[in-house]
């Protein structure tokens, strides 16, 4: 995961569809977060069917996942063990450095952190694809 690609915070499949199909047309690879705590709210088995339908419905896009559990070291812990590559845990100390530890073990990633707010947040749109494609414009890398 690169924490130079665009961050966009989904809520649901057709937000993922629409992200995937933006960056593909756009061709820039971006991040896929889900909404804060989403993991407890809607599940992982659900969150997980989001990713991977959206994804199914845009092979040709350049993506990964951040799945956020918010400080629940339950939920990432069960996140890891899903086999999600990246999970958001913002709790601290020792759950933390032992999360990160099963992390590595997994070949995963822990991140600590929220994509802030250079982030698109697809909360209230209307046209996820419109909003992304006019996000990527102004997020795709300079030509060197």
């Amino acid at each position: 995961m690169s924490a130079r690609r665009p961050a966009i915070v989904v809520h649901d499949r057709a937000q993922a569809e629409g992200a995937l199909r933006a960056a593909a047309a756009a061709g820039v690879p971006v991040t896929l977060w889900s909404a804060p705590g989403a993991a407890a709210y809607a599940g992982l088995a659900f969150i997980g069917a989001v990713f991977e339908q959206a994804a199914d419905a845009v092979p040709e896009a350049e993506h990964d996942v951040v799945v956020d559990c918010e400080a629940s070291a339950v939920l990432a812990h069960e996140a890891l063990g899903r086999g999600f590559a990246a999970v958001a845990f913002t709790g601290r100390g020792r759950v933390r450095e032992t999360l990160r530890a099963i992390a590595e073990a997994e070949g995963a990633r822990l991140v600590t952190t929220r994509p802030g707010r250079a982030a698109l947040d697809l909360a209230h749109s209307e046209a996820p694809e419109r909003e992304c494609a006019a996000y990527l414009v102004k997020r795709r890398p300079a030509s060197r």
